[in-house]
Formats: structure tokens, sequence, C-alpha cells
């Protein structure tokens, strides 16, 4: 009963396009004013960027970097609180025992933590002539997934890169997840070419709902974000988008979507999971 409850689950879903700026008080005080905008207009789950109280570099990741709980969090546990809403802080710098890490927290409407997702896999390219970022020379990785239930569905989560790596996205549908959140900071190189379509990839390969949420484009950042935060169905289809302005982006949420694609194109059988399951474990 409780999987026809959740596959019936119609809910209202907000990503936040940020526009972050040098000031992390004015970042968090942004952030809060379009939380409060976006539960009054009925989202149940909010979403924030990566790195939303920071400029994005890897010189700016030891400046902001908080403890959790720390300034940033203890507000986004208020606000999940007052608003009554699951709230996906993006992601913040996180310092813990002398170590950094790009960290997204997730809060329940009575301002609980049920999540602490730590950026598993680090951006580290090189494009020649266009661009080059290591995330690695501050940050570490995090060693562990990290999903949250709520009444609607249960919710997987990524940050940015994570989203490149499909057996992510596969894990996370396996264990139930009908939602997959990605606060991500794709740029002018690799957006362009990329964001779009690995959201439709790992959409139309599990058949669930993604959603990425990018910051507002700023072109006067040392690093500029690409926008165009995006929420796809399980066709594959966008079902909302933004441009790269500071916005709120609405998607009307229905799982039942979910359930008819998967009946109409059923990849996704216990059957074929356990072959791949004893295929995987041979020498």
């Amino acid at each position: 009963m409780r999987s026809v409850t959740r596959a019936m689950a119609q809910f209202r879903l907000a990503i936040i396009q940020l526009r972050v700026s040098p000031v992390k008080s004015d970042n968090l005080t942004r952030a809060g004013e379009f939380i409060k905008k976006a539960a009054s207009q009925g989202a149940k789950i909010i979403t924030l960027p990566e790195c939303f109280n920071s400029p994005y570099g890897t010189n700016f990741f030891p400046e902001y970097a908080e403890k959790i709980p720390g300034e940033s969090t203890n507000r986004l546990s208020e606000l999940a609180k007052e608003c009554q809403v699951f709230l996906v802080g993006g992601s913040i710098p996180e310092e813990d025992n002398g170590k950094f890490y790009n960290t997204c927290t997730v809060f329940g409407p009575d301002g609980t933590l049920l999540a602490k997702h730590r950026k598993l896999h680090l951006f580290d390219i090189d494009v020649p002539g266009k661009i080059r970022f290591q995330e690695s020379e501050t940050l570490n990785a995090g060693d562990s997934l990290s999903m949250f239930e709520t009444p609607y569905c249960k919710v997987g989560l990524g940050i940015c890169y994570d989203i490149r790596f499909a057996e992510l996205a596969q894990v996370y549908t396996q264990r139930g997840c009908q939602l997959l959140l990605y606060p991500g900071a794709f740029n002018l190189t690799t957006g362009p070419a990329h964001w779009e379509l690995l959201q439709r990839g790992r959409a139309v390969d599990n058949q669930v709902f993604v959603a990425a949420a990018s910051p507002a484009r700023d072109i006067e950042a040392s690093y500029v974000a690409w926008g165009h935060s995006t929420v796809v169905d399980p066709w594959g289809e966008v079902v909302a988008q933004a441009g790269t302005d500071e916005t709120i982006v609405y998607a009307n949420i229905d799982l039942k979507k979910l359930v008819d694609v998967r009946q109409q194109i059923p990849v996704l059988s216990q059957k074929r999971r356990d072959l791949y399951a004893v295929e995987w474990k041979k020498p």
C-alpha cells in the first residue's frame, strides 16, 4: 500500500537559482527570502544551488568553510521549520578536523537534519584553452551515498560532478529513489555541452525525476556558472528550466508519470537486476 501511495503522490518542487555574492550574510538573507517565497507558492521540497553561501573557487573554500552545524546550516534548519518544507541546502564549503568538503545538508519540516552529502567525485578537469579547475587542490571527497525520505518519495543526492557517474544514479534507483537532486555549478564550457544532456540521460536510464540547481550567472565572477536550473521527468522531457538570471523554478511532480513510464518501457525488472548482480560478482 505504501508504494501505491507514493506512486500516486503529487507535490511541488522548487529550485532556487540564487545569485551568489562574496558576502555570506547577503547570500543567507536572499536565500531565506526565496525559500519563504517558494514555500508560499506551495513548494514542499525546495533546493538551493551548489556553494550557495560562497563564491565557487578553490581559493574561497577555506575562507568560507564552516563546521556543521554552523551559521549557514543553523539558518537552513530554522527556515525549514518555519516554512514547514523539506529544504535541500545546495552545498556549502565544510570544515571538519582540518579538512574541507563540498557538502549538502537536508532539513525536514521540523528542522531536523535528515541527510549530509559530501561531494563524492571532485571536479578536476582540464580542457585545454577553455577551463582548468582542480577541486582536489583544496577539497576532500566524500565516501558515502546520501538519501532521505519524504511523504512523497525517496530522494537521492549528488553534487554537480556526481551527475556524470551513472552508477551512482543506478544505485539510488535500485534503493528506491524516485527523485534525484543535483545542486551544481557547471560553467560556460561544460554547461552548454553537458548540463541538460546529463540530466536527461540520468532520468531516462533510471526512469526517475532528475533536478539540478545552478547558481545564477554572474559574468563578473571568477567562476561563471551556466545557470539553466532544470527539472527532467522519467521520459527524459524537460518540464521546467530557468534562464541565467536569479529566479525560482517550479515543477509540479506527479509520480504517476514515473509509474506509467516504467510500465510502458520496462527496463528495471528485479530479474534483470539480479542477473546483473550475479554477473558483476564473477571474477
